[in-house]
This record gives C-alpha cells, sequence and structure tokens, in this order.
C-alpha cells in the first residue's frame, strides 16, 4: 500500500497566515500536481531539489500563486517523490489546492502517515518516529530539545552501547560456564 498510492495534506496550520504548504508524497506526486500546476516548464522536467514558480489552475481559473518544490526519491522526507506547493495561507485557498490534488489522483494523508511512510521506508527508526511526535507536542524549551536530541540519534546510540555491553558480558559469562 505504501508503495502504490500517493497521499496529500495540508502541512501548515488551518489558521489564515501568509504561507500555507500542501504536502504531496509517492509515486504519481509530480504527474498529479502537473495536472493543476501551470509554470516556466512542467514539474516532470525539473530536477530534484527545486523550486517553480507558477500558477495552480483548476480548468482554466487560476487558484492562487505558488512556488513548488521538488524532491525525487530517495531524497526526500518519506524516501518517495515529494512535492510541496507554498501557496497563500488562508484556509479556503489551502482546502481548495488539496482538494485538486485529491481530485488529480492523489488521496487524503491519515494523521501521522508521511512519518510512518518514512519509518517503513527505513529513512528513520521507531525511536525518532516518536521524536518526531513530540517536537511537534513539545510545550516547554526543555521537552523539545530532548525530543531533538532524541531525533539525531542520541536514544538509538544510548541503546546500542547498552545492548553491546549487555551482549560482551553475556559472551563472558557463558564461557566462564563452558570452563
Amino acid at each position: 500500500m505504501y508503495q502504490s498510492d500517493t497521499i496529500a495534506a495540508i502541512a501548515t496550520s488551518m489558521n489564515s497566515a501568509g504561507i500555507g504548504i500542501i504536502r504531496v508524497s509517492g509515486d504519481e506526486s509530480v504527474s498529479i500536481v502537473d495536472k493543476i500546476f501551470r509554470g516556466k516548464q512542467k514539474l516532470s522536467e525539473c530536477d530534484t531539489h527545486t523550486i517553480s514558480y507558477g500558477h495552480i489552475y483548476d480548468g482554466d481559473d487560476v487558484v492562487d500563486e505558488v512556488m513548488v518544490l521538488i524532491m525525487r526519491a530517495p531524497r526526500s522526507y518519506t524516501t518517495e517523490d515529494t512535492i510541496e506547493i507554498d501557496c497563500h495561507g488562508g484556509i479556503l485557498v489551502m482546502k481548495k489546492i488539496l482538494k485538486l490534488v485529491l481530485k488529480a489522483g492523489a488521496r487524503h494523508a491519515q494523521p501521522g502517515e508521511f512519518t510512518k511512510r518514512a519509518f517503513l521506508n527505513g529513512r528513520i527508526d521507531l525511536s525518532e518516529a516518536e521524536a518526531v511526535m513530540d517536537i511537534i507536542s513539545s510545550d516547554s524549551e526543555l521537552a523539545l530539545k530532548n525530543s531533538i536530541k532524541q531525533l539525531s540519534g542520541s536514544l538509538l546510540k544510548m541503546i546500542s552501547e547498552m545492548r553491546d555491553s549487555i551482549l560482551f558480558e553475556t559472551a563472558f559469562i557463558e564461557s566462564a560456564l563452558d570452563d
């Protein structure tokens, strides 16, 4: 399922703001957004990790002026082709662009599904996936600092060191019992 479908969601808060982001991830993300985006060139012709300026269209009607970021697999958060549409941050315009992306062939992402895909695709481990959720829900500087450490692999490193130590001691005990 995770390799065969393309998901989309609004990645920013659903409040009026200067900028809103709609994220699209999956094998068909570039072709799906190409159906509604018009810029200097088609997104399928653009290099990875580039930004294209243009407009989102609903048929012949302009919906919004946007910038589109292209991140091709495996060099993205989910390790899949990923598109981010940076639009104006009005609630109505973000919902309208998301609706167009869904109509063009994506499905609505479940909460946390981008991080779930990053985990399932081997981009992050379980402790890092938990750290992402902790960063999002941090309500103090200390909690944020600890979550960032966990995201950078500090918990995995500590667990690996303890595992190595336990394996060493177990091997020592087993060899002593053999004697």
